[in-house]
């Protein structure tokens, strides 16, 4: 029997405590984003009957990518990652402004250089289609209400990485890597306790976990709105890291930038 191709869609593969694992697919063929557990992703390709065509990784933390190796004894495909990192597994490796090709599936996705949380992140972007909105598989430079830590990059690197991800159109679909999102909600809420689109957030994103329901994928209007670290110049978020004394006043955004992500780390 005949599989039919249907038009591409992204399954949702929890793995460890809180890490997301995507499967881009059409129905038949599938590539996965950071695959850090691999009998997971085996498991859901066999419950969907999809065959792997393609790894895509972000970076090269162990979460992200760890379960290649057996991924690769089940199935011999190209694994794609940052060129700007040392992956041993990557067979090839992509930076800015590249295309991806996965086999088998129609469409091409675009790589972004996004450094910040590790010294070579990379996203992939798929564009527009018809009108499904652009996908944005972001690792863990972007998280829904947050950002992440800045383990080998600068606060200069991860506001230029974050600029280019906010200049995607607003109705562009986020599938970050970890559900972090109730938390760093908390902690915007605490930065800026009077956006309004924040306080309605909250409600959203909790009724949604305590069903045990995802809150991602967001979007990029959604995280311009709400998220502190694309927001870190609003005269609000300003004042409180004054009033907090994690700024002094008159200092520059990078300062405000450097300060908001310090506090988060402590908060």
């Amino acid at each position: 029997m005949t599989k039919i191709k249907h038009a591409l869609n992204v399954l949702t593969v929890p793995a460890f405590n809180d890490n997301y694992l995507w499967l881009i697919h059409d129905g038949q063929h599938a590539a996965v984003v950071d695959p850090g557990d691999a009998h997971v992703i085996l498991a859901a390709l066999k419950a969907h009957r999809l065959t792997l065509t393609a790894i895509l990784l972000t970076h090269h933390h162990a979460d992200h990518t760890g379960g290649v190796p057996e991924l690769l004894q089940h199935y011999a495909v190209p694994v794609f990652g940052p060129r700007n990192e040392a992956i041993p597994v990557v067979t090839q490796p992509v930076g800015e402004g590249d295309q991806v090709t996965v086999p088998g599936l129609k469409f091409d996705l675009s790589v972004l250089d996004v450094p910040g949380h590790t010294g070579g992140h990379i996203a992939y972007v798929l564009p527009q289609r018809g009108d499904e909105p652009a996908w944005l598989f972001c690792g863990d430079t972007l998280f829904a209400g947050g950002c992440g830590r800045l383990f080998e990059g600068t606060p200069e690197q991860m506001i230029s990485s974050l600029n280019k991800l906010a200049a995607l159109p607003d109705a562009t679909r986020v599938f970050c890597a970890h559900e972090y999102t109730l938390a760093n909600l908390r902690f915007a809420s605490a930065v800026e306790p009077g956006n309004r689109a924040l306080l309605e957030r909250v409600e959203l994103e909790s009724a949604k976990r305590a069903k045990g329901m995802p809150t991602v994928p967001t979007t990029i209007g959604l995280e311009k709105a709400t998220n502190p670290f694309l927001r870190y110049r609003e005269p609000a978020i300003v004042g409180a890291l004054i009033a907090a004394h994690k700024l002094a006043p008159n200092e520059p955004p990078v300062a405000a930038f450097a300060a908001l992500r310090q506090w988060k780390n402590n908060f």
